[in-house]
Protein backbone atom coordinates (compact mmCIF):
# COMPACT_ATOMS: atom_id res chain seq x y z
CA UNK A 1 0.00 0.00 0.00
CA UNK A 2 2.87 2.31 0.85
CA UNK A 3 4.55 1.83 -2.53
CA UNK A 4 1.02 2.70 -4.22
CA UNK A 5 0.86 5.87 -2.48
CA UNK A 6 4.68 6.59 -3.44
CA UNK A 7 3.82 5.94 -7.05
CA UNK A 8 0.73 8.11 -7.51
CA UNK A 9 2.18 10.78 -5.29
CA UNK A 10 5.73 11.01 -7.66
CA UNK A 11 2.99 10.94 -10.74
CA UNK A 12 1.21 13.60 -9.62
CA UNK A 13 3.82 15.90 -8.46
CA UNK A 14 5.65 14.95 -12.42
CA UNK A 15 2.40 15.75 -13.63
CA UNK A 16 2.12 19.37 -11.77
CA UNK A 17 5.79 20.05 -12.51
CA UNK A 18 5.17 18.79 -16.47
CA UNK A 19 1.89 21.28 -17.24
CA UNK A 20 3.06 24.40 -15.48
CA UNK A 21 6.66 24.32 -16.77
CA UNK A 22 6.44 23.66 -20.46
CA UNK A 23 3.92 25.77 -21.86
CA UNK A 24 5.30 28.55 -19.58
CA UNK A 25 8.60 28.31 -20.88
CA UNK A 26 7.79 27.68 -24.72
CA UNK A 27 5.70 30.66 -25.17
CA UNK A 28 8.45 32.86 -23.57
CA UNK A 29 11.18 31.82 -25.87
CA UNK A 30 8.98 32.09 -28.65
CA UNK A 31 7.98 35.54 -28.07
CA UNK A 32 11.57 36.66 -27.15
CA UNK A 33 12.62 35.42 -30.85
CA UNK A 34 10.14 37.49 -32.65
CA UNK A 35 11.00 40.36 -30.63
CA UNK A 36 14.65 40.07 -31.33
CA UNK A 37 14.14 39.60 -35.22
CA UNK A 38 11.47 43.01 -34.81
CA UNK A 39 14.38 45.03 -33.33
CA UNK A 40 16.79 43.58 -35.62
CA UNK A 41 14.38 44.30 -38.27
CA UNK A 42 13.97 47.82 -37.13
CA UNK A 43 17.04 48.88 -36.57
CA UNK A 44 17.81 47.92 -39.70
CA UNK A 45 15.48 49.86 -41.31
CA UNK A 46 16.44 52.86 -38.83
CA UNK A 47 20.31 52.42 -40.35
CA UNK A 48 19.75 51.93 -43.96
CA UNK A 49 17.49 55.10 -43.95
CA UNK A 50 20.62 56.70 -42.00
CA UNK A 51 22.85 55.82 -45.05
CA UNK A 52 20.25 56.85 -47.51
CA UNK A 53 20.73 60.45 -46.41
CA UNK A 54 24.11 60.63 -46.07
CA UNK A 55 24.56 59.53 -49.83
CA UNK A 56 21.87 61.71 -50.97
CA UNK A 57 23.07 64.19 -49.31
CA UNK A 58 26.56 63.35 -50.62
CA UNK A 59 27.42 63.40 -46.86
CA UNK A 60 31.24 62.50 -45.44
CA UNK A 61 32.34 58.88 -47.19
CA UNK A 62 33.53 57.24 -44.05
CA UNK A 63 30.71 58.12 -42.27
CA UNK A 64 28.28 56.45 -45.21
CA UNK A 65 30.61 52.79 -44.59
CA UNK A 66 30.23 53.13 -41.16
CA UNK A 67 26.14 53.54 -41.58
CA UNK A 68 26.84 50.59 -44.59
CA UNK A 69 28.26 48.80 -42.08
CA UNK A 70 26.05 49.06 -39.17
CA UNK A 71 23.01 48.03 -41.66
CA UNK A 72 24.73 44.90 -42.89
CA UNK A 73 25.35 43.82 -39.34
CA UNK A 74 21.61 44.69 -38.25
CA UNK A 75 20.37 42.94 -40.84
CA UNK A 76 21.83 39.91 -40.31
CA UNK A 77 19.97 39.21 -36.59
CA UNK A 78 16.99 40.05 -39.05
CA UNK A 79 16.35 36.13 -39.95
CA UNK A 80 13.19 35.55 -41.18
CA UNK A 81 12.85 32.05 -43.27
CA UNK A 82 10.57 33.32 -46.17
CA UNK A 83 13.10 36.52 -46.26
CA UNK A 84 15.89 34.81 -46.44
CA UNK A 85 16.94 35.08 -50.29
CA UNK A 86 15.79 38.63 -50.40
CA UNK A 87 18.30 39.25 -47.58
CA UNK A 88 21.21 38.38 -49.56
CA UNK A 89 19.96 40.08 -52.41
CA UNK A 90 20.03 42.86 -49.67
CA UNK A 91 23.64 42.20 -48.21
CA UNK A 92 24.97 42.31 -51.85
CA UNK A 93 23.28 45.47 -52.59
CA UNK A 94 25.03 46.57 -49.46
CA UNK A 95 28.49 45.30 -50.29
CA UNK A 96 27.79 46.78 -53.88
CA UNK A 97 27.08 50.40 -52.26
CA UNK A 98 30.13 49.91 -50.00
CA UNK A 99 32.58 49.53 -52.70
CA UNK A 100 31.42 52.14 -54.94
CA UNK A 101 31.70 54.42 -52.21
CA UNK A 102 35.46 53.17 -51.32
CA UNK A 103 36.00 53.98 -55.75
CA UNK A 104 34.51 57.06 -54.77
CA UNK A 105 31.27 56.99 -57.09
CA UNK A 106 28.81 58.23 -54.59
CA UNK A 107 25.92 58.42 -57.68
CA UNK A 108 26.26 53.96 -58.17
CA UNK A 109 26.52 54.31 -53.87
CA UNK A 110 23.24 55.73 -53.60
CA UNK A 111 21.83 53.91 -56.17
CA UNK A 112 22.86 50.63 -55.44
CA UNK A 113 21.21 51.93 -50.83
CA UNK A 114 18.01 52.75 -53.09
CA UNK A 115 18.11 49.31 -54.44
CA UNK A 116 18.50 48.02 -50.68
CA UNK A 117 15.98 50.09 -49.07
CA UNK A 118 13.17 49.08 -51.84
CA UNK A 119 14.30 45.88 -50.88
CA UNK A 120 14.15 45.86 -47.39
CA UNK A 121 10.57 48.09 -47.43
CA UNK A 122 9.56 44.24 -49.09
CA UNK A 123 11.37 42.10 -46.80
CA UNK A 124 9.29 43.89 -44.21
CA UNK A 125 5.81 44.34 -45.75
CA UNK A 126 6.56 40.18 -46.10
CA UNK A 127 7.63 39.67 -42.39
CA UNK A 128 4.83 41.96 -41.47
CA UNK A 129 2.10 40.25 -43.22
CA UNK A 130 3.14 37.20 -41.41
CA UNK A 131 2.98 38.67 -38.06
CA UNK A 132 0.24 40.67 -37.48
Amino acid sequence: MNILKKIALSTAIVAAFATVSAPAFAAEEHGDKNAAVKAAADLTVTKLNEAVSIAESNGDKAAFIAAIGEVRQAQKEFRYEQTERLRQKLNDKLRAARDAAEKGTTQDAAAATKEASTLLTEMMGIYNAAHK
